[in-house]
């Protein structure tokens, strides 16, 4: 493979997860205020994460395992999900089905101590989100 190959190729898979990212940004931009908020919280993340897997100029793809959930949260219209399947898959094609027919997310609110530091609150918000992850994955291996 030449070199002027070798950096073609990561400029159309960059330009291809620009692709998803934009259709991802459209929908988000038309969700009422806080849904971002949301989905950091059901991601396990915190909202710069959000941000940049929702801007296409950032390279950053979207991890496939984090793909039901932004259609769960963002309440993607069918022709939406289609779409930014279709291009997910453009992007990344040697991953498999990043959805699945399986149970799907149902909001659940926790009470959390407020640890007087917002900092600290985060990481306490991230360490729950993350082991709710955890957690949920090891019951559906069972």
């Amino acid at each position: 493979m030449s070199a002027q190959k070798r950096r073609a190729a990561p400029a159309a898979e960059s330009e291809a997860v620009a692709n998803y990212k934009a259709i991802l940004q459209k929908v988000m931009d038309t969700r009422p205020s806080g849904t971002r908020q949301r989905l950091a919280g059901a991601l396990g993340k915190n909202r710069s994460f959000v941000s940049q897997i929702t801007n296409p100029a950032y390279a950053t793809p979207i991890p496939a395992r984090h793909i039901e959930t932004i259609f769960e949260i963002c309440h993607f219209a069918p022709e939406e999900r289609k779409r930014f399947l279709d291009a997910y898959a453009v992007a990344h094609p040697r991953r498999t089905t990043v959805t699945h027919d399986g149970p799907h997310l149902r909001p659940h609110t926790v009470y959390l101590p407020d640890l007087g530091d917002e900092a600290k609150n985060q990481d306490l918000d991230r360490m729950v989100g993350d082991f709710i992850q955890r957690l949920t994955r090891l019951i559906g291996k069972s």
